[in-house]
């Protein structure tokens, strides 16, 4: 078995409750109520209907589990390059960076790091592929993409004070 199935089933007056099978053929079930709150419900691998554990979750409760499992910082739009011993994460310039108002060519980034920076985003706005002339601002998200060494050394750049 490859990619995991999952179903979908209408609870009506109470949500939905969404159902996952894994590769490993463990069941998991969620269900997720009109009021925002979930229950998460994981079941015996060797009997698929005895539930082995059941928690229910506060809407913030669940939306912090969902951060665990799906960072913000991750987009898996964005490009997912994790087999390719490659990570893409978002970096941000605080107000207080010494980088702030200055050129990204000073930073030496790519030099230094290794990584590419494939696009800033800056309020509403999306630059790509920025030049080394392009001037940060406190606030700005950027987009790199390289090793976990070289990315991790790129926020440590970029939060410089």
């Amino acid at each position: 078995m490859g990619a995991a199935r999952t179903s979908r089933t209408p609870l009506p007056g109470i949500g939905v409750r969404y159902d996952l099978t894994t590769r490993e053929r463990r069941r998991l079930s969620v269900v997720a109520e009109r009021d925002g709150s979930r229950t998460l419900s994981a079941y015996r691998k060797d009997d698929p209907d005895d539930c082995a554990l059941s928690v229910r979750l506060t809407a913030d409760e669940a939306a912090g589990v969902i951060d665990a499992l799906m960072p913000a910082h991750h987009s898996p739009s964005l490009l997912s390059t994790t087999e390719l011993g490659l990570v893409a994460e978002r970096v941000e310039v605080s107000a207080t960076s010494r980088w702030n108002g200055r050129v990204l060519g000073e930073t030496r980034m790519r030099t230094d790091t290794g990584v590419s920076i494939v696009a800033v985003l800056r309020r509403a706005e999306a630059i790509p592929s920025p030049g080394p002339d392009f001037r940060l601002a406190g606030g700005d998200t950027l987009i790199v993409i390289g090793t976990r060494e070289g990315v991790d050394a790129a926020a440590g750049i970029l939060g410089g004070q």
